[in-house]
């Protein structure tokens, strides 16, 4: 049996112990990761998460020693330099937190391009010289005008998974066009043993929100129409059938502690309604009393408008004062 040295099996020993201590581990990939900018993010994780890099082989009987069910999953991950993340963070979160982390970087010749990667249009700021015929060899339509070589239109010069050339990768340095991105990327994440993968991570928040909101709507809304009794439902289904109920006896002039006083109301409504067509054909059909209040009712009809015209007014009235209030406010502020 060959030797394994002491440190190897002291490096594994502490891999495991990191896997059995938190409830998500994290496969990422550091490639290209210059050591500075390395150092500030494993600085930024600190006290949330953390990053433990080691060699493959190490990693790997890490992960297939572990008594976590389905951990093991995260070796087919491991990508380019891989690293392991271990936190208490929903994946999810992880996620954000690691892209947030990511800043823009040169390019380099051999590198596929994430996205298009588009010239603007515009002044570069370069004086006339060699560098035009330069941008024009890699596809840039570049002109010289007003004494400065610009660039004349929009121009994507690598579309999005192509490869980056050594003269392209160059140039795009010199107009200080950062096409990359360099951060810890995270590749795959284990929690409760479930793998979630980056394609999976990579969610709209406010889109999924939105829709969990739109698909509870329509489900309460189906459960409500379909008469189905839950804990959702059914206080809105009992005070629909309260409604249809009270609709039903004020329709049948059934007498109840909830109809009276609307059955009241209106019999009297249509009372003085019989009363003013009376009252139009002949003036003597009615007695003082009710002429006195068919005059009541009119009156008041006349002067709802008004009411609600001097409460329009007054509410202009104050939104103006409030506005002449900043403005002295800010007067005063400016001088």
């Amino acid at each position: 049996m060959p030797h394994v040295a002491e440190w190897k099996k002291e490096e594994v020993k502490e891999l495991k112990d990191l896997i059995n201590s938190y409830p998500v581990v994290g496969m990422a990939d550091l490639s290209d990761i210059p050591a500075p900018q390395l150092q500030k993010m494993r600085q930024s994780l600190r006290g949330s998460a953390t990053l433990k890099m080691s060699r493959k082989t190490l990693m790997d009987l890490a992960l297939n020693d572990s008594p976590k069910n389905n951990v093991k999953v995260l070796v087919d991950h491991m990508d380019g330099q891989p690293a392991l993340i271990f936190t208490d963070m929903n994946p999810f979160k992880l996620y954000k937190i690691l892209e947030k982390s990511k800043t823009p970087a040169p390019a380099k010749a051999g590198s596929i391009a994430p996205t298009d990667i588009e010239v603007p249009k515009g002044d570069t700021g370069f004086m006339p010289g060699p560098i035009l015929g330069e941008m024009q060899k890699v596809g840039i339509p570049a002109k010289i005008e007003k004494g400065k070589i610009v660039v004349t239109e929009d121009k994507i010069i690598v579309a999005e998974g192509e490869e980056i050339s050594r003269d392209v990768a160059g140039m795009l340095t010199r107009l200080d066009i950062y096409p990359m991105e360099v951060g810890i990327d995270l590749k795959a994440a284990y929690e409760d043993e479930t793998i979630y993968t980056s394609e999976v991570l990579t969610i709209d928040e406010e889109k999924t929100l939105s829709d969990i909101q739109k698909a509870y709507t329509q489900a309460f809304n189906l459960s409500v129409n379909a008469v189905v009794f839950n804990s959702e439902s059914t206080p809105a289904l009992i005070s629909k059938a309260a409604g249809e109920a009270l609709n039903l006896a004020f329709n049948a002039e059934v007498l109840t502690s909830k109809t009276t006083d609307l059955l009241l109301a209106k019999a009297y409504s249509q009372m003085l309604a019989v009363a003013s067509e009376a009252s139009a054909q002949n003036a003597e059909a009615v007695d003082d009393e009710l002429r006195e209040k068919l005059s009541a009712t009119a009156s008041a009809a006349e002067a709802k408008p008004a009411e609600e015209e001097k409460e329009e007014e007054e509410e202009e009235e104050e939104e103006e004062d409030k506005e002449e209030d900043a403005a002295a406010g800010l007067g005063a502020l400016f001088g």
